[in-house]
């Protein structure tokens, strides 16, 4: 009884308004989102994870992530798939340097996939939206880079998921990558009538400083992502 009569004052200190600690400020919040769909075969997983590994720790980007006010951002990786299959595979991190940048690269390689479903953009963009909602950071930007081979054959209208989070002052960027031949059952799926970078453009990315690139991820795109 006594312990508990103890811990009473941290409890109520705990629960008064205004006692919480202030989140943790940064430049940027970023998600990296990437599609395991079926489509995506190994060479294609593996240049995401390569590429994004590769671009983290690009001189350049580094220079990006530490030039704002406070010389660094805060990033998570997600994989998804159908409309069910989300998962965030590294939690939210600091990048602030080299050393950062480094270790979010190794473990990003180091890590087995996630899925190999349908795919779901929206069900990514959503969820890519609950990991920025639980962030323990706080950011003036918020924004979501999807990588992904394919149009959306899954869950609800992307367009709608697109819009639902640009109306909330996010962008959505996205890493097209292109397939050198449609993908024998379902060949619109990786080549849409028009070229799978209309349709992202058309579909998916939104928001301030919107922006897609293909067919690989490159330094360039993560860079421009840290000083959108």
């Amino acid at each position: 009884m006594a312990a508990v009569l103890r811990l009473l004052p941290v409890l109520v200190a705990l629960l008064l308004p205004g006692t919480a600690r202030a989140a943790e400020r940064v430049d940027l919040l970023l998600v990296l989102s990437a599609d395991v769909s079926r489509s995506v075969d190994h060479s294609k997983f593996q240049l995401q994870r390569e590429g994004y590994a590769a671009a983290i720790a690009d001189p350049k980007v580094l220079d990006a992530v530490t030039s704002g006010r406070h010389r660094r951002i805060a990033m998570c990786f997600v994989e998804w798939s159908g409309a069910g299959n989300q998962a965030l595979v590294i939690d939210w991190t600091i990048v602030d340097g080299p050393e950062a940048a480094r270790k979010f690269g190794d473990k990003l390689l180091e890590l087995p996939r996630s899925f190999a479903d349908r795919t779901s953009i929206s069900g990514g963009i959503d969820f890519a939206m609950a990991q920025l909602a639980r962030a323990p950071f706080e950011a003036p930007r918020h924004v979501i880079d999807i990588s992904a081979d394919g149009t959306h054959n899954s869950g609800r209208d992307v367009t709608a998921a697109r819009d639902d989070a640009v109306n909330k002052g996010v962008t959505i960027n996205a890493l097209v990558i292109l397939s050198e031949r449609p993908l024998a059952w379902n060949p619109q799926h990786t080549n849409p009538p028009g070229g799978l970078p209309n349709y992202f453009r058309d579909h998916v990315i939104g928001g301030p400083a919107r922006s897609w690139s293909s067919p690989r991820i490159s330094s360039r795109s993560v860079r421009r992502s840290s000083r959108s």
